[in-house]
């Protein structure tokens, strides 16, 4: 398992995995208490406890959020069918129209990055999360009065940020992705959580596209095992 160099021995791989058995289902527990997939906290464990370098973490968590993200429609159209979303097809296009050239951009500026740098984006950026996830879930905040036009240009401007964001931490991006929707267009909650697995299934391989060309994505093949478990762990999208 590739890891990048630190104070102490690196764990085994038996005891990674171990560890991997022990850490996914309180990841699964965390993100379904919150609703959303868990990657947010899944990031710092992938390289705070396993010891994975910052990109190498960035790529690991992108694809377990991806696998996340592709098995996640069944379930979500089971409890909001299809019919009540296509009203709202305009909002997935418009946050498309910023989060597929968001993503390429977040990806490339993750790989050029030094990995000194990329660790203190990360962490700014798990702070600033943080803090919208505490703010969505403990204050009532009304949708933005704005008119189409300059609504549909923010929309363009809030993708690009948020693919940015979602491909620089390995997150599918439901966590912007519902309040914006949420704000920006006033939907129900419910339907918002739909429409953000919308908009992160063509985005997300957008930014697995860009990581493929740099060799930290051998990360994924050097440690399938550890992959394919901590995937299997519990979780859930909004």
């Amino acid at each position: 398992m590739e890891r990048r160099s630190g104070g102490g021995k690196a764990r085994t791989r038996r005891e990674s995995l171990t560890l991997v058995f022990l850490a996914g289902p309180i990841i699964g527990v965390l993100g379904g208490m919150i609703g959303l997939g868990g990657a947010e906290f899944r990031l710092p464990l992938l390289i705070g406890v396993f010891g994975f370098a910052a990109l190498q973490a960035i790529i690991m968590n992108k694809a377990m959020s991806l696998v996340v993200v592709i098995t996640a429609p069944p379930a979500r159209l089971f409890g909001v069918p299809l019919a009540e979303l296509s009203p709202y097809w305009f909002i997935v296009v418009n946050l498309l129209a910023g989060s597929l050239i968001g993503a390429w951009i977040g990806a490339h500026w993750a790989t050029r990055l030094k990995s000194k740098t990329l660790y203190r984006v990360i962490a700014v950026l798990l702070v600033l999360i943080a803090v919208l996830l505490f703010v969505t879930h403990f204050f009532a905040v009304d949708p933005l009065n704005i008119p189409a036009g300059p609504r549909t240009v923010l929309g363009v401007v809030a993708g690009i940020v948020i693919g940015v964001v979602a491909a620089v931490m390995g997150i599918a991006g439901g966590e912007l992705l519902i309040p914006t929707i949420v704000l920006l267009y006033g939907t129900d909650i419910k339907i918002a959580g739909s429409l953000s697995l919308a908009v992160s299934l063509p985005t997300m391989p957008v930014a697995f596209a860009r990581f493929s060309r740099d060799k930290s994505f051998a990360v994924l093949g050097q440690n399938k095992p550890f992959l394919v478990a901590m995937t299997l762990a519990p979780s859930r999208e909004p």
